[in-house]
């Protein structure tokens, strides 16, 4: 899949699809790119998530953008998305960590042990979100958690984009077990570091995947900075 999106991706970034352009058919694509169509659609999912398509039942594939900005995950676009968990999530790392209970850290020491073991991607995805609301129930502010229900579609979309794309599962697992370590200590300095470096890490991935066509369109359009 990644292969069948750079390919589209670089064909886009090339000029090869205009702006306004329809993609070819998923049959054409199918049989030029010599995949099946479960890969392909994964691709062409990925293209809309990164702002470069549209699709439109019945019509098709639309191309809408010639370089990716700032990719959208359901109704929230990628910036916004981290800006909100910057200011929830690592506050309620910190309010967890002194106010969980034996419960609540039995829930989340289970939810990081099959996240562990978990090999699907889609699975992965499901208990990634759990993981998340899991930490705000934590809290013990029912507001906190209604904050990351709403968001709930929209964090799922993007960790499936980052684990598809960036290969962020066991570095996220990595991430999940430092902060369950600092809500174990009740350590309120370390929840909210745990925290703050792990959304650093998913800016920091999703940057790297939109960087190419950055780094691209800077060095065909002049001198490199």
């Amino acid at each position: 899949m990644e292969a069948v999106l750079a390919h589209l991706r670089a064909a886009i970034e090339r000029g090869e699809y205009a702006v306004g352009d329809k993609l070819p058919s998923e049959a054409e694509l199918c049989r030029t790119l010599e995949i099946s169509r479960p890969v392909l659609r994964e691709a062409l999912r990925a293209l809309q998530t990164m702002g470069l398509t549209v699709s439109k039942t019945g019509k098709g594939t639309f191309v809408v953008a010639s370089t990716v900005e700032d990719p959208t995950f359901g109704d929230y676009a990628a910036s916004d998305l981290l800006e909100v968990r910057r200011h929830v999530e690592i506050p309620v790392a910190g309010y967890a960590a002194v106010r969980r209970t034996p419960e609540n850290l039995d829930h989340l020491a289970h939810l990081l042990d099959r996240m562990e073991r978990e090999t699907d991607t889609t699975a992965w995805v499901a208990m990634d979100t759990l993981f998340h609301l899991a930490v705000a129930e934590a809290a013990q502010n029912p507001v906190f958690r209604r904050v990351i229900e709403e968001i709930r579609d929209a964090l799922a979309r993007q960790s499936a984009f980052l684990n598809e794309l960036g290969g962020r599962r066991e570095q996220s697992n990595r991430e999940h077990r430092a902060i369950v370590e600092a809500l174990i200590d009740g350590s309120e300095h370390d929840a909210t570091e745990a925290m703050a470096h792990h959304l650093d890490r998913v800016e920091t991935t999703l940057t790297d995947i939109v960087r190419p066509a950055r780094t691209s369109t800077t060095t065909e359009g002049g001198p490199e900075a």
